[in-house]
């Protein structure tokens, strides 16, 4: 078999795996929407306090791993008037940390190989530090202030009448029919679907990381150096692109993760691709509000843009503050690579120990 083959033929092994990749991701999102869907959406109608409307936009986005989910829920309630867009910011607020499980969870499948899950784990975790930074920062501005609820109102008075679309999410129409007709095979269990998704990630990230590091020479990696990583605004603007082309930042951001575990893309390359694919994210709630045609949805959705645009200009503009979620997660893949399991400890507790915590000691779903 000569050169020319052999590359060709890694090349679709690579888009196999690939293709398993998105799979696992679709798995893993359905067996936690067979077990926390009605309970997400219960949860977020129940608050008007704003520290605990964070906790539960963490919870219900880490139940339903989707914080496209949990944000359309969240603009239909304002829609059927069961929640004011004051409750709702802070409940968008928590969606943008806990969409960031998916990434964080994808990171763990490299937890054999201590320096790629290094590499790996400090990728995941930029992405939640960066959230958890923003929230800090501009939930209490919020508060004081209403400046996004006041700004995302002016917004929906210059759209006024304007109809939503439709777009064409191209992975999900390719994988989503097999992962349904596999958790059919599965009988909808959401813990065998679960492990089934588990499976396919270790078993797709493995090869993927294998085959990238093969195929991608340094000539390759060059290309991909000057078009994708040429410049941080060439970066955020195709994390923005990517992200409301499959309509998911988990996937987006999840595609990043065994790049960086091969070492092809840094931590400092990878950080504004996170940030765009973020801002991105933004465009499915925006779609299914400018469908509903009311005015508070609209307003809602407008409210999570300036929000994750502000939270990009202030932590990324500014240098200081940029190097916060950079040095947390460099110590953070530093820590997980010396100690595995306090890997896991940090998924369970960031994403589900503290938010039930804080929940029930503010008194959880009486407020």
């Amino acid at each position: 078999m000569n050169q020319t083959t052999t590359k060709f033929s890694r090349t679709i092994l690579l888009f196999f795996f690939l293709y398993c990749f998105f799979l696992s991701l679709d798995l893993i999102g359905l067996s936690f929407k067979l077990f926390g869907k009605e309970f997400a959406q219960t949860l977020i109608e129940t608050t008007t306090n704003p520290f605990v409307g964070l906790l539960i936009g963490i919870l219900a986005t880490t139940l339903v791993q989707s914080s496209s989910t949990s944000t359309s829920m969240t603009v239909g309630l304002v829609a059927a008037d069961a929640l004011t867009i004051e409750g709702a910011i802070p409940i968008i607020m928590g969606a943008n940390i806990g969409t960031t499980v998916t990434n964080t969870l994808v990171s763990l499948a490299h937890v054999t190989r201590p320096e790629e899950f290094r590499r790996a784990f400090s990728g995941a975790t930029v992405h939640d530090f960066f959230n958890w930074l923003a929230v800090i920062i501009l939930l209490p501005l919020e508060i004081q202030t209403g400046y996004l609820a006041k700004s995302a109102r002016y917004l929906e008075g210059l759209v006024e009448g304007v109809g939503g679309i439709q777009l064409l999410n191209p992975v999900k129409e390719i994988v989503r029919p097999v992962a349904i007709e596999l958790s059919s095979l599965l009988g909808e269990s959401g813990t065998i679907i679960l492990l089934a998704g588990i499976a396919f990630l270790f078993l797709s990230l493995r090869y993927m990381v294998k085959l990238l590091g093969i195929l991608l020479s340094s000539k390759a990696e060059e290309v991909l150096h000057q078009t994708l990583f040429r410049s941080p605004v060439a970066t955020v603007s195709a994390g923005i692109a990517i992200t409301v082309m499959v309509q998911s930042s988990s996937i987006t951001t999840s595609v990043m993760v065994p790049l960086m575990g091969a070492g092809i893309v840094t931590l400092e390359q990878a950080f504004p691709f996170v940030i765009g694919a973020n801002i991105g994210t933004t465009v499915t709630a925006m779609l299914a509000a400018l469908v509903l045609g009311n005015a508070a949805a609209v307003s809602v959705a407008f409210a999570h843009l300036i929000f994750n645009l502000t939270g990009s200009v202030i932590i990324y503009g500014i240098p200081p503050i940029r190097a916060i979620p950079l040095a947390m997660a460099r110590w953070m893949g530093n820590v997980a690579a010396r100690n595995r399991a306090l890997a896991i400890f940090y998924v369970v507790l960031a994403f589900l120990g503290l938010p039930c915590l804080f929940l029930f000691l503010l008194g959880g779903l009486g407020q």
